[in-house]
């Protein structure tokens, strides 16, 4: 590594989107709406899953988990993010940088862990009916959950304690608007191979094992609906599937570009839109997908919204 003799650093300047010009506050309100709507429709799917009973089912309480990660890791994300959009880049200490990025990856590991639960429950509805309530247990549901998120802060945190020892004697630009690894690590002026070794080795039981998992889960299903006789049986089979195959793809697609296959240095651009599509877009799509390819859901929002027109039509009599 080059050496740098030069005064320790203990603030990073994020760049953000640089000077907008004409457009900042258009950007900035159309960034901030997208938000509102990503917290107001991920709320909303754990609020209909805690009130009605007839989504008190793991898949849906899984559901409300993945939610749950969706609001945390955009809340450390975006606000900040809107607030660089409006100054044109802003200071961060370095040790709240470290900090934010343990808070995003708790959130991000969880996820990845959540997903491949969901893919458990579709794999034991479909190819094991008979035994779905033995084995999908509302004790077994809140053991996994629990695992998971447990297992999201220790192996975040090993990370952290490894960041929280790298010294920084600049430069110390970020051109990007959130505090991710990549860059933090790149600006180090110690040696890095230990917290680099480290990332990767937590990196697999959190991303690599899940889609492995998930792989065979669906190989698994598909090997079994292609035994179903009845065309109807098949579709149906097929459509309990298709939110969660959606989410997987939206999910491991951006996750990937952005850290298995990133672009290269000089794509600061593309790194910034795939980083945008996975911060702002996605916990936007994820309940939406599930919104718009779930009757349970859409049947759930529908009586909620009869109750509440008849609330209000009472209130104005």
């Amino acid at each position: 590594m080059v050496e740098r003799n030069q005064t320790v650093v203990f603030e990073f300047l994020l760049l953000g989107f640089g000077n907008l010009h004409k457009v900042t506050i258009l950007v900035f309100v159309l960034f901030l709406i997208i938000h509102i709507m990503a917290l107001t429709s991920n709320f909303l799917v754990i609020l209909l899953v805690v009130v009605n009973r007839s989504l008190h089912c793991p898949v849906y309480f899984f559901l409300s988990q993945l939610s749950l990660s969706e609001i945390l890791f955009t809340s450390n994300i975006v606000p900040n993010m809107l607030w660089l959009i409006l100054v044109g880049g802003g200071k961060v200490s370095v040790s709240r940088c470290i900090s934010q990025f343990y808070l995003l990856g708790v959130p991000t590991m969880a996820q990845c862990l959540l997903v491949a639960a969901m893919s458990l429950d579709r794999q034991v509805a479909i190819c094991k009916p008979l035994h779905y309530t033995i084995i999908m247990t509302i004790e077994n549901q809140v053991q996994i959950v629990i695992s998971w998120w447990l297992l999201g802060f220790t192996l975040s945190f090993i990370i952290y304690i490894f960041l929280t020892r790298l010294e920084f004697c600049g430069p110390n630009f970020i051109n990007h608007f959130y505090c991710d690894i990549a860059p933090v690590v790149e600006l180090s002026c110690s040696d890095t191979s230990t917290v680099e070794l480290v990332t990767s080795l937590v990196s697999f039981p959190v991303i690599l094992s899940p889609f492995l998992f998930i792989s065979a889960t669906y190989i698994s299903i598909l090997h079994t609906i292609l035994k179903i006789p009845s065309t109807n049986g098949r579709q149906k089979a097929f459509s309990t599937c298709s939110s969660h195959v959606t989410i997987v793809c939206l999910y491991y697609g951006t996750l990937t570009s952005i850290y298995i296959f990133p672009p290269s240095s000089n794509s600061v651009n593309i790194s910034k839109g795939l980083s945008l599509l996975y911060t702002l877009l996605t916990p936007l799509f994820n309940p939406l997908i599930y919104s718009l390819r779930n009757q349970d859901i859409q049947r759930a929002i529908n009586k909620h919204f009869q109750i509440w027109r008849k609330c209000l039509s009472m209130c104005h009599l």
